[in-house]
């Protein structure tokens, strides 16, 4: 069974910068994606990031380039979302999800993800 957890999220100010979490089980033995998405009150989910399983090749959203970094530690089976520069705007639910068996791609910011999981907020005050 895959499991996706997320952790890291907090409250902080404008322009300080927070690094998500995201624990994978499961899916050892296989080459998949991870991208996280982002969900703000009242708003459509936004893909933000994807890195390959098998080379941490990246591709993000225009809205978050330059500022939010992915990155992966295999031997932990965690993927990183290093974020800076925070704005109030930034503020919603962070999520990662994978996708088994592809490559990263523009379609893997749309959501069409096999797992998800389930969440962590952050809260970036003015």
């Amino acid at each position: 069974e895959v499991q996706l957890v997320e952790t890291g999220g907090g409250l902080v100010q404008a322009g300080e910068s927070l690094r998500l979490s995201c624990v994978a089980s499961g899916l050892t033995g296989k080459e998949y994606t991870i991208s996280w998405f982002r969900q703000a009150p009242g708003k459509e989910r936004e893909g933000l990031s994807c890195i390959n399983s098998n080379d941490g090749s990246t591709i993000y959203a225009d809205s978050v380039k330059g500022r939010f970094t992915t990155s992966s530690d295999n031997a932990r089976n965690t993927v990183y979302l290093e974020t800076s520069s925070l704005k109030p705007e930034d503020t919603a639910v962070y999520y990662c999800a994978a996708q088994e068996w592809r490559l990263c791609s523009v379609y893997s910011l749309y959501g069409n993800m096999d797992y998800w999981g389930k969440g962590t907020l952050v809260t970036v005050s003015s």
